[in-house]
């Protein structure tokens, strides 16, 4: 093949441009081969004039043409062509090479799939063979030089060289696989004829043979499968009549049969069928029967997933029969079956069919998919319910549940149940559309759901030409004269309530057409929708929701006319509303507010919560109002009651208001619910808060509720400020009560007493949890003292009561829980407090050793001043007067060494037994611990000798101050007493508490040689 180009003004008459620009001329020789039909087209579609190939007479220099926008090449002869285009020839042209091979059963011819490389190299070619082979034949075909790889009708190789192999089968079925190169696929079997194309793109390369083709007899193949019915189960293998000869075996024998083979025993036996793909020739029906008593069924419609034939079509079918005069009730899953005409198919591909047997024949009551609201239906005598699945599909059938009916005078009912809102459903006659039985009736029975109105819709029917009688329907209602209709009146329309339609057949003539009827049932809703606008274009911050309580509620609700189950009204927008059949009570209206800003744009007197006024056009009432305050960066939430006092809802001390404030932490977890006329003055969290407020009606309390200011960051979690009352027991909960506090969470309560009354802490329900890291702890220390007077983990023994003299701290922490969780209720009482009742915080006694040597009695005890215990988890402390300080720093400027408070030069002993005067039992035999008049020791001067602010001034009488003091240095001062008179008194009358009790390893005892213990204060 030779190729030169011209340019198009040399050829004078071939074509006349209509464009100003040059067009691309490309002239060659070609010679095909003579088993190749070769096609040359433009694939640009533009006019002949614009792109054409001719065929030039002659020689190179011969201007006599034929110009085509698609040419076929005459096979084996020489040829001159020119391609005159606008744009280049090798893009604007396809080249199609088509040959055939032709195959016997035992060979094909040619036997390979041959190619013309040198035949229009430069251009886009599709190779294609058709290959035609005998029945019964396999045609085989290798590829040596390509392997093969299955790809998707979608994809495009890469390389530029795609296969393709379409399979035509005996029925007509065409199937296509696309391959490229560079797989794995080298051989292929084929059944059937065949195509094989091959497209190269510009310039590829291909081999002057792509595949070889053989041809052999298929073998006769046959297929065995070993199938189990079940019991009571009948099974029926049957052939299409016009299928090809195939038989279906059994048996050793083996007994054959090549129309239908009926299986009835329950055990496992082998069905050979004679041709290999029987599933497409065969079909497997598999019967059961069900019998009725005047009472009951032998069982329900129920099919489970089957194993017997699953890739050939089958249907399920089962025989049902009850004595005569009653009927067989069928009831549908939940929500029921829909009714289809003989020409519809279910999308799931599973269609029941309900028939019913006559002494005229059979009549079908209906063609049935799932999910329709078709609920019940009831017929006369005997039936048949069958079920048709598909071979391509995985059974999934529904259980319909089979009882016993009542005693019915027509041929079937229908119980039908509307679904709520807009509906329209199609209903057929039986046996339509071929024709109702003579002298029959049919009933369908329709619950309407209330606050909805039906129309009836007769769209198609046929009306029989009767002997006797005349067609007619009868709409009936409860307690109302029924409607009768003919089939061309006015049906009822726009009317309320459930109704049953019975349509009744004449005595029809038969060589005329019968009684058909298609109608459908229109509902809609009855009622006239409220409407409301809501503007909150002027309001900062409420959003409005209103929701529907419950699933079945009738209420329809629109926003801006869409329907939503939810309606949302943002801050700052308005919104059209409209409530169809929306009662009061199956609305519920809530609305939530956000409140953020920062520490430098608080103002002093704090925010109010306070309910904006809600549109009086919606139809329920505002419930709750939820504000969500977010702190600022290092703030604090301080919550006050505008009113008072806040009051927790506690066992005893419920809020029975008309108005309860949930609070909850930003994450959800729950604080509590409080009220008015409380203890508590203020409520501190650190962390984002939600207030809910709930009442039936916040139109008729809109606050202010709560009044919020944001303060600077605080180490606890929360932080009560509270003040008891007198006569009036304060109940303290950690949040959550009673579940149990977050895991690292603390709290305190700064607890304000007058100065003239104590308080009496009891704990009357603590629950601990088992710490996964960590402990929990319960603390409780006065607001002028570092001291705790109280300190305890969850592994430790609880105290459940303290008696304090004044204003305190009680401080909680929670461990990380690993089971249970921490929780406690706790009681504050108030009593006064007498001139005698004082107590020791500072300061304990205790009995230590009593010593007996040379038949005297030695007495020693040790007084000694607690250290103070170093908190685990350190947490600041707010004191109201005083410096800030944290558990765990140090508590004096000076050392253990340097500082006096372990030195003490006297006891006043009502500073030990004070706590025991509150008791009248003890007040009788208290006597002063250490009277004057019965001191062993000599007068003290009264005069010291020293000044008395001089630190090394020596006065062994007691301070009268809180901490008890002493004026010497820390040096161990020794006092000697005697034991014969004291030592009754001392071990009757001390009673210490497990705060100030200690053990002998903790003191510096040394007992001397004389008649008496010495006893040494230690640090």
């Amino acid at each position: 093949m030779r190729l030169t180009t011209i340019c198009a003004g040399v050829l004078l008459g071939i074509v006349i441009l209509l464009r100003l620009d040059l067009s691309e001329c490309l002239h060659m020789n070609v010679h095909p081969d003579k088993d190749a039909a070769v096609t040359v087209s433009s694939s640009l579609f533009l006019p002949l004039e614009q792109c054409s190939v001719c065929t030039v007479r002659g020689g190179e220099n011969d201007t006599q043409t034929a110009c085509h926008s698609s040419l076929a090449l005459v096979p084996d002869e020489n040829i001159t062509l020119l391609f005159n285009c606008t744009e280049l020839p090798q893009r604007a042209f396809a080249i199609q090479i088509h040959r055939k091979i032709d195959c016997t059963k035992d060979s094909c011819s040619p036997a390979t799939g041959a190619a013309q490389p040198s035949l229009f190299p430069e251009f886009i070619r599709t190779l294609v063979w058709h290959l035609n082979v005998p029945e019964m034949t396999v045609l085989s075909l290798d590829f040596p030089s390509d392997r093969l790889k299955e790809m998707t009708e979608a994809e495009i190789c890469q390389d530029g060289y795609q296969y393709a192999v379409t399979r035509t089968s005996t029925e007509g079925e065409v199937k296509t696989q696309t391959y490229c190169r560079n797989g794995l696929v080298a051989h292929l079997d084929i059944l059937s004829n065949a195509t094989v194309s091959l497209q190269v793109q510009n310039g590829g390369e291909v081999n002057s043979s792509i595949f070889t083709a053989t041809a052999k007899p298929m073998k006769k193949q046959s297929r065995m499968m070993s199938v189990t019915p079940e019991p009571d189960t009948i099974v029926t293998i049957s052939r299409d009549t016009k299928a090809k000869e195939c038989s279906v075996c059994v048996g050793e024998g083996p007994t054959c049969n090549s129309k239908e083979l009926v299986l009835k025993d329950a055990h496992n036996i082998s069905v050979t069928f004679t041709c290999p793909q029987p599933q497409n020739l065969f079909s497997v029906q598999i019967n059961r029967d069900i019998d009725c008593t005047e009472i009951a069924c032998s069982g329900n419609i129920v099919q489970a997933e089957s194993s017997l034939f699953p890739d050939f079509n089958r249907t399920f079918t089962w025989d049902l029969k009850v004595p005569p005069g009653l009927s067989f009730q069928l009831d549908f899953p939940s929500p029921g079956m829909r009714q289809i005409p003989p020409s519809e198919s279910c999308p799931d591909e599973h269609t029941y069919t309900i028939i019913t047997y006559q002494r005229t024949g059979p009549a079908t009551i209906g063609m049935f998919c799932p999910d329709g609201t078709i609920t019940t239906v009831q017929v006369l005598y005997k039936g048949r319910v069958s079920l048709q699945v598909p071979g391509d599909r995985k059974l999934e059938p529904l259980d319909f549940k089979v009882t016993v009916g009542p005693e019915i005078k027509m041929l079937a009912v229908v119980k039908v149940n509307l679904p709520r809102g807009v509906s329209d459903t199609n209903f057929l006659s039986a046996n339509y559309p071929r024709g109702f039985s003579d002298n029959d009736l049919m009933r369908w029975d329709f619950m309407v759901p209330g606050m909805h109105n039906y129309t009836v819709n007769f769209l198609n029917y046929t009306a029989p030409l009767c002997r006797k009688k005349k067609v007619m329907v009868i709409y009936d209602k409860e307690g109302e004269v029924g409607i009768q209709k003919t089939l061309v009146d006015p049906q009822p329309t726009h009317r309320q309530g459930s109704f049953t339609m019975t349509m009744f057949n004449c005595e029809t003539d038969k060589t005329k057409q019968g009684l058909s009827l298609h109608f459908r049932l229109s509902v809609m809703r009855s009622g006239h929708p409220v409407l409301c606008t809501v503007n909150l274009s002027e309001e900062e911050g409420p959003f409005l929701h209103i929701e529907k309580m419950g699933s079945d509620s009738h209420c329809e609700m629109r926003k801006d006319s869409v329907v939503q189950e939810k309606i949302t009204v943002p801050s700052g927008t308005n919104a059209s509303l409209s409530f169809l059949d929306c009662p009061s009570e199956d609305l519920r209206l809530t609305a939530t507010k956000t409140i953020g800003t920062s520490l430098d744009s608080c103002s002093v007197s704090g925010t109010l919560l306070t309910v904006p006024k809600i549109p009086m056009c919606l139809p329920t009432l505002l419930q709750s109002f939820t504000w969500h305050l977010n702190i600022p960066v290092y703030g604090t939430v301080d919550l006050l009651s505008p009113t008072g006092n806040l009051r927790q809802s506690l066992p005893g001390q419920e809020c029975n208001g008309s108005v309860s404030l949930h609070i909850a932490e930003g994450d959800g977890s729950s604080i509590g619910y409080f009220c008015s006329e409380g203890i508590i003055r203020k409520v501190q969290v650190h962390s984002n808060v939600s207030v809910t407020a709930t009442a039936k009606d916040l139109s008729l309390n809109q606050g202010p509720f709560l009044n919020v200011s944001f303060s600077d960051e605080i180490s606890e979690s929360i932080i009560y400020t509270v003040q008891p009352r007198m006569g009036s027991p304060a109940l303290l909960a950690t949040p959550n009560w009673p579940n149990g506090m977050k895991p690292y969470s603390t709290v305190s309560w700064i607890v304000n007493l007058p100065g003239h009354l104590q308080a009496n802490l009891l704990f009357t329900n603590i629950s601990q949890p088992k710490c996964g890291q960590g402990h929990t702890c319960i603390k409780v220390q006065t607001l002028d003292s570092p001291e705790e007077l109280l300190s305890q983990r969850e592994d430790e023994a609880a105290e459940d009561k303290l008696m304090v003299p004044e204003s305190f701290y009680l401080n909680m922490s929670n461990c990380l829980p690993e089971d249970r969780h921490f929780s406690v209720l706790s009681k504050v009482t108030l009593q006064n407090t007498s001139s005698k009742d004082l107590s020791i915080h500072d300061l304990a006694v205790s009995p230590t050793v009593v010593c007996l040597t040379q038949n005297h009695l030695y007495s020693s005890f040790v007084l000694y001043r607690k250290k103070k215990r170093t908190m685990v988890n350190e947490a600041s402390i707010f004191v109201r007067k005083g410096n800030i300080f944290i558990p765990g720093d140090g508590m004096f400027p000076k050392t253990r060494s340097d500082n006096e408070s372990h030195v003490y030069a006297s006891i006043e002993d009502t500073m030990v037994y004070g706590h025991l005067l509150r008791e009248p039992s003890y007040k009788d035999m208290h006597r002063p611990f250490l009277d004057p008049s019965e001191s062993f020791m000599p007068s003290r001067p009264r005069t010291p000798i020293n000044r008395h602010n001089s630190m090394g001034f020596m006065d062994r009488r007691m301070v009268d101050n809180e901490l008890c003091t002493f004026k010497s240095t820390g040096d161990i001062n020794t006092i000697r007493l005697s034991v014969r008179k004291y030592y009754n008194h001392f071990f009757l009358n001390i009673h210490c508490s497990k705060k100030i009790k200690g053990t002998l390893k903790q003191h510096n005892v040394t007992p001397s040689q004389s008649h008496f213990c010495e006893i040494k204060l230690s640090t």
